[in-house]
């Protein structure tokens, strides 16, 4: 693979990006699917995956983020992203030991984001105060993360 291939490739995924920042879909999964094309990358995948979340592909979007793990098994995002999937389709269970693994990738910002989804693992299954402990957590790496701050007083409120 030449630098000049690989270069393109990360082009064409900034350029995916901004289609999905804009809203843009169909248009960002056109794009990842080319920057994948021209050389298969974790972020490519992982973010191909986030966009089909949009469409409310989840299914689509797991699948995307396992083969980001299978390109590059450090890379935490992708780890992150299938626990906050599985939050959604309420299988709490199953999210927690990707969100675990995330919490211990050695290539992942910002690391207050799967400790925030621990926390939403938790508060599904009620058990408040290991949830307690994960939004703190959070907001001990960003102090300035409001969904941890808004939902550690909410459930402060919940239990008191």
């Amino acid at each position: 693979m030449s630098q000049e291939t690989l270069s393109r490739a990360w082009e064409v995924l900034q350029d995916a990006y901004q289609a999905q920042m804009e809203g843009d879909y169909e248009r960002a999964i056109e794009l990842y699917q080319s920057s994948l094309d021209l050389h298969p990358t974790a972020e490519a995948h992982t973010f191909l995956g986030w966009t089909y979340h949009f469409q409310g592909k989840l299914d689509e979007a797991i699948a995307e983020c396992k083969r980001a793990i299978e390109i590059d098994p450090e890379f935490g995002n992708p780890y992150n992203d299938i626990g906050a999937y599985l939050i959604e389709l309420d299988r709490f269970d199953q999210a927690i030991p990707w969100l675990e693994r995330a919490v211990e990738a050695a290539r992942y910002e910002p690391r207050h984001f799967p400790h925030y989804n621990l926390g939403r693992a938790y508060l599904g299954k009620e058990m408040y105060g290991k949830a307690i402990e994960c939004f703190q957590q959070s907001l001990l790496i960003e102090p300035r993360y409001a969904l941890a701050r808004e939902a550690l007083d909410s459930l402060r409120k919940m239990v008191n």
